[in-house]
């Protein structure tokens, strides 16, 4: 990183603008930047720092960059052009802004505003990359390679840091070196291994709570032959502990079990003897009771042996019967079928005229046959009546039409009538409207100019009060300030008259006299009454000067007051407010009368034009009428005519009918009634025969069946439910009478009634309290196999548990050896040093190999550090930092260095340690380096030899700023960048080695 031009501007003690050009200054390789105390030497360092990061240094964050020395007016800016990775880069930054408000009273803060540019070699100009706060620190970093804390200390070295490095602890050490190394990720590292370790040991844990939940329910199991373990969770024995207690707890459950199951054998032996007995019992006393039940239903069969003889002979006659049921069935369906023929020939003769009440069947088919044929020779009158229908309407529409067309001509009339009327207004209006539309246009040139001079009136006569009121204040601030310079100037003059008692309060004995440089002061002069002393006459001046600046910005307020009070006079004229304001609102009204009567210019041109096309419609429309008037009149000849004709024919047609489709319909229902009676009588005569023969067949039947009558075959039937409840009586007496006589006929039953009656109640009280105590074994039985079960279940389970733990024990313990190793607690870790500190005592050791070569220069060869990480009393070690001095061969702490030896070793550090950094970032080239103050302590040798070494770093094609007070440092670097400090603000000079 080189840089080439530095621009300031209202920053820091820099009232106006100063450039710094450090090409120039950088030519020679070694620059001074000098001038007096508080001149704004470390203000031009903030200034680049500014530039790149957007923030000073860390120490100077918080206050105000803004200078007191700058105008209202003038904006803080500062512009830095710089190369870094081969790039060309201007950076502008400009911090929050408090300015006055343009319009009224008080103030406004603008936004901090930054642009970062690129030269274009090849096009020869800037280009803009952005003006992004965020995207230009990432840029800028990204390029540097350091933060803003590395920058400040890698570029603008601090030698008052680095002699507090020298002399500070390990762990103030630590925390610098941290910061510009960025070696929290190894911190990170440390803390992960941390939480790795709680991680881990929290699993183990919760394993052994889970391990000693199982073991618990296992002692539930066992009952009282387990003891759990005295172990807590995470102790190393807890699972062997447990997994042989759990073994003890198995084998006592398979004995308890054993005995169990030899209690169960002997209890289903005694079950087994006893149902026995229970079955023979129960046998015994079961056919002693199917005996008695057989002698008790043979008793009940003897009662219904009348019931069922009667029944028997019943069966029989129905039997019999059944052989007439087909012609019983026939002669019923031929009377059912002979009365509905009956009914149907009543029911037809009644709805034929009396004409045709005692006509037989022929006689009917041949009336029917008549009226159809005079049905037939109907229908061309059909025809001809639909034809007159059609005539009729057509007639009608005719007259429908003549009609509408009648009123067609009668409105068209009526409308033409006023056809010019209608015209003549249509055009009147529009060119009205016309007239008020050229009216508007007119009036239009001469409103916009009068609102104009009207507004700029009113800000006349506004501007013209501003004027009074700030031309008071301007007089009055004058005055003050005329009050305060005079007041200045007095105590000024009153200070100088007794400035030689000033300088004889400074006067001591025996040292030289400042004025005329003798040592002795015989009378010194004294202090008078109202003495005046430099701070009182500093605060004059800085009450005048504030007087003065709120003279020059109400002289300026008064400029601008009247400069907008000139512009709004020319503008307005000299015409009163007042008489503008009537003659504008005069030119408003009749430009909105003349727009309301020319915006009706459109809607009358659009009403004439319609009127015109209604005119033309009507016109039409009557021209329509007039000629389908003059073709409806032959039309309507014809139509008579053929009415007339068809109305002839059809008298004859229809006879004493109201129309012949009436005539039709008495026809059709005459035809069809007299084909239905017809039909109906001879039905009636067949089913009449069919009758007859039905009852010849049902007489032969019933005899042959030996019944006296058809009337007593009929009564023998039985119905289908009848004939099976009968039947099933029949069978189930069968069945009984067999059932009994078997029972009976039984040897067993009939032993067994011989014997003594059975005790079978107290055979079953034995088999109930032999199976009582089956189950109690059975139950024993189970519950030692559920205990089995359950403790080979857990036990299984623990063992996995066991196995699942036992990865987790080994990564805990070396994941917590690993993180005792990083924090520095373990005891394979001697030296107690965490991993951070191991890393930065590496730095540590490149930082001091690094300064030494430039130390061993700056010493004669003397000094050499070294880097030791022994253990400082009880804390870490690591970070320790020793001097070896070659001409005594011993080794000692850096913080017994003198004054100038303290400097140069600070100042090797720094560039040892600017080196390293430089390295850590990726190797960016810093061309440019800042050296600031702590060549006052160095004596004429020891200063040659370290302008010698800094002079050597133009090797690496280096420029190096020295920020110092020493006067001799001006003859020796011919460079110079001096900062003048004055009442005004600071201003910088420049000169090159060239002068």
């Amino acid at each position: 990183m080189r840089l080439h031009r530095l621009d300031i501007t209202a920053f820091g003690p820099f009232g106006d603008a100063q450039r710094v050009d450090f090409d120039e200054l950088s030519a020679a390789g070694l620059f001074l930047l000098h001038g007096p105390t508080g001149a704004g030497k470390t203000s031009v360092l903030d200034a680049v720092c500014f530039a790149l990061y957007g923030a000073v240094p860390g120490a100077r964050q918080g206050g105000s960059l803004r200078s007191d020395h700058a105008t209202p007016a003038t904006r803080t800016e500062v512009t830095l052009e710089l190369t870094v990775a081969g790039r060309r880069l201007e950076i502008t930054r400009q911090p929050p802004f408090e300015r006055a408000k343009r319009r009224g009273t008080g103030t406004t803060t603008e936004k901090a505003q930054s642009w970062l540019r690129e030269y274009d070699a090849s096009a020869g100009s800037w280009k803009d990359l952005s003006r992004s706060h965020q995207e230009i620190g990432e840029e800028i970093t990204q390029l540097l390679g350091m933060s803003r804390e590395q920058f400040c200390q890698v570029v603008l070295l601090p030698q008052g840091d680095f002699a507090r490095f020298l002399r500070a602890d390990a762990e103030a050490r630590g925390k610098l070196l941290g910061r510009l190394f960025d070696t929290h990720r190894f911190a990170e590292v440390e803390k992960r291994l941390a939480e790795r370790r709680r991680t881990a040991e929290t699993e183990v844990r919760d394993g052994d709570t889970a391990l000693l939940a199982d073991a618990h329910r296992m002692q539930q199991a066992a009952g009282d032959a387990m003891e759990l373990p005295g172990h807590a969770p995470g102790d190393p024995g807890l699972a062997d502990a447990i997994l042989s207690a759990a073994a003890v707890a198995r084998s006592t459950a398979r004995e308890r079990l054993t005995i169990a199951h030899c209690a169960r054998t002997a209890a289903e032996s005694a079950q087994a003897a006893a149902d026995r007995v229970l079955d023979d019992v129960r046998e015994v006393a079961r056919l002693q009771r199917r005996f008695t039940e057989a002698r008790e239903r043979a008793a009940r069969l003897e009662e219904r042996a009348d019931a069922h003889r009667e029944a028997q002979t019943r069966m029989e006659r129905a039997r019999k019967a059944e052989a007439v049921a087909p012609a019983l069935d026939l002669r019923d369906a031929a009377e059912a079928e002979h009365r509905r023929a009956s009914a149907d020939e009543t029911h037809a003769r009644a709805a034929l005229p009396e004409t045709f009440a005692g006509a037989g069947a022929p006689g009917l088919v041949a009336a029917a046959r008549k009226a159809a044929e005079e049905l037939g020779g109907l229908e061309s009158a059909r025809r001809a009546e639909r034809k007159l229908a059609e005539l009729a309407a057509e007639r009608a529409d005719l007259d429908r039409q003549e009609r509408a067309d009648e009123e067609v001509l009668q409105d068209a009339e009526s409308w033409l009538a006023t056809w010019e009327a209608t015209r003549t207004a249509g055009e009147a209006r529009i060119e009205s409207a016309q007239e008020a539309a050229t009216r508007a246009e007119q009036l239009t040139v001469q409103r916009d100019p009068a609102q104009a001079r009207l507004a700029a009136a009113r800000q006349r006569d506004a501007f013209a009060r501003d004027t009074d009121d700030t031309q008071a204040h301007a007089l009055a601030s004058r005055e003050r300030a005329t009050d305060a310079r005079a007041h200045w100037l007095d105590l000024k003059e009153q200070r100088l008259k007794g400035i030689a008692a000033e300088l004889a309060a400074g006067l001591v004995d025996g040292e030289p006299c400042a004025v005329c440089g003798g040592t002795e002061h015989p009378a010194p002069a004294q202090k008078i009454a109202g003495h005046v002393d430099r701070e009182t006459e500093e605060n004059a001046l800085a009450a005048y000067q504030r007087a003065d600046e709120e003279r020059a910005e109400a002289e300026r307020q008064l400029g601008v007051v009247r400069e907008a009070l000139a512009a709004a006079t020319a503008e307005s004229g000299d015409a009163p407010t007042e008489q503008l304001a009537e003659r504008a609102e005069e030119l408003e009204r009749e430009y909105a009368e003349a727009r309301a009567a020319a915006s009706g210019l459109h809607t009358a041109r659009e009403r004439l034009a319609q009127a015109g096309l209604e005119h033309e419609r009507r016109v039409a429309a009557q021209q329509q009428a007039a000629l389908r008037a003059a073709a409806r009149v032959s039309h309507r000849d014809r139509n008579d005519l053929e009415r007339a004709s068809l109305e002839e024919e059809l008298a004859q047609a229809r006879g004493a009918a109201g129309s012949v489709a009436a005539r039709a319909t008495q026809l059709e229902r005459q035809v069809a009634l007299l084909t239905e009676a017809a039909d109906a009588v001879r039905a009636a005569d067949d089913t009449a025969q069919r009758l007859k023969d039905a009852d010849a067949r049902l007489s032969d039947a019933a005899f042959r069946a030996g019944f006296d009558t058809p009337r007593a075959a009929a009564a023998a039937l039985l119905d289908d439910a009848a004939h099976r409840e009968l039947q099933r009586r029949l069978d189930t007496w069968q069945s009984e009478e067999a059932a009994v006589r078997a029972v009976l006929a039984e040897t067993d039953t009939a032993a067994a009634a011989q014997q003594p009656p059975a005790d079978l109640r107290s055979a079953e009280q034995t088999a109930e309290s032999a199976a009582r105590r089956l189950r109690d074994t059975a139950s024993a039985q189970d519950a030692a196999a559920q205990r089995c079960g359950e403790l080979d279940r857990l036990s299984t389970r623990a063992t996995a548990s066991v196995r699942r733990l036992a990865p987790l024990r080994e990564e805990y313990d070396r994941v917590a050896r690993m993180a005792g190793l990083a924090a520095g607690t373990s005891a394979d870790n001697e030296r107690k040093m965490r991993l951070e500190s191991y890393v930065l005592a590496a730095r540590l050791e490149q930082v001091a190999a690094a300064a030494t070569v430039r130390l061993r220069r700056m010493s004669s060869g003397r000094y050499t550090l070294v880097h030791s990480d022994d253990r400082a009393g009880r804390g870490r070690s690591g970070l320790g930092l020793h001097v070896v001095d070659a001409w005594t061969g011993r080794e000692r702490d850096t913080a017994t260095l003198s004054g100038g030896e303290t400097f140069f070793a600070s100042l090797a550090l720094a560039l040892g340690l600017a080196d390293v950094v430089t390295d850590e970032a990726g190797g960016v080239r810093l061309d440019t380096l800042f050296i600031d103050e702590g060549f006052g302590s160095l004596d004429d040798q020891t200063l040659d030899e370290v302008l010698d070494v800094l002079d050597s770093l133009r090797e690496r094609d280096r420029s190096v700023g020295i920020v110092s007070h020493v006067a001799d440092l001006r003859r020796r670097i011919h460079a110079q960048l001096e900062v003048v400090k004055g009442r005004t603000g600071s201003v910088v000079r420049q000169r090159g080695d060239q002068m």
